[in-house]
């Protein structure tokens, strides 16, 4: 057998070996989704979609949808609106939950648009703080293969998208912090980060089941 056929074996089973730890490989890592943003903010030459950001999210897209409304369940928005805006979370965690590749969303929200001049200025003010958090997340410990961590992570985000539309009164910001962790650890095959996230959503649920438990027993106190 040739030098040239030894050097093929080698490198097939080394990406045989990254598939299955779920490391990427090293010539060719994932693109990170500070580059996401950027390449959209650069190209853009009319109205940014969401069908177009989950595109070029590419096999990201249900991370970075994790990430988005996440968020947007941790502004100060009137109480009842974690009712609306964790239904989003649920959707793509029950898809991750039954193994789907990529995200569905219903067309309205697919055909939702920011004009790109706006985009541009989100990018400009966002970008520089998703870089920043990216100098610390990174792919490391990752210990599951593509084809489990979906429906492992999905479960985990159902738990808490539950926790999050639950009508708890300031009992739904942990939760969708947690979610928000949960959602960059598998964007960046982020082992650590990933534990971090799943204490932080055990924490969350201990906070709620503390607040409904302490609420149970005084409406018992207040009723006797």
């Amino acid at each position: 057998m040739s030098a040239r056929q030894d050097h093929g074996n080698v490198k097939a089973e080394n990406t045989g070996l990254e598939a299955l730890s779920g490391r990427p490989a090293a010539d060719n890592p994932p693109r990170r989704l500070s580059a996401v943003f950027e390449e959209l903010a650069r190209n853009a030459d009319g109205p940014v979609t969401v069908e177009q950001f989950r595109q070029a999210l590419g096999d990201r897209s249900f991370a970075a949808l994790l990430v988005f409304f996440s968020c947007l369940n941790l502004l100060p928005l009137p109480p009842g609106s974690t009712l609306v805006l964790g239904i989003p979370l649920l959707l793509l965690s029950v898809q991750m939950v039954f193994g789907r590749r990529a995200a569905w969303l219903p067309k309205f929200v697919l055909r939702k648009s920011i004009a790109a001049d706006s985009f541009r200025h989100f990018t400009k003010r966002f970008i520089p703080r998703l870089k920043w958090a990216e100098r610390f997340i990174r792919p490391r410990y990752w210990p599951f293969a593509r084809s489990h961590a979906d429906r492992i992570i999905g479960s985990i985000a159902l738990i808490l998208s539950i926790a999050v539309t639950l009508p708890i009164p300031l009992g739904n910001w942990f939760p969708a912090f947690s979610c928000a962790l949960v959602g960059l650890a598998l964007s960046e095959r982020d082992g650590v980060l990933l534990s971090i996230a799943v204490v932080s959503g055990a924490l969350s649920l201990a906070v709620i089941a503390v607040v409904v438990g302490a609420a149970s027993l005084l409406a018992g106190v207040l009723i006797h």
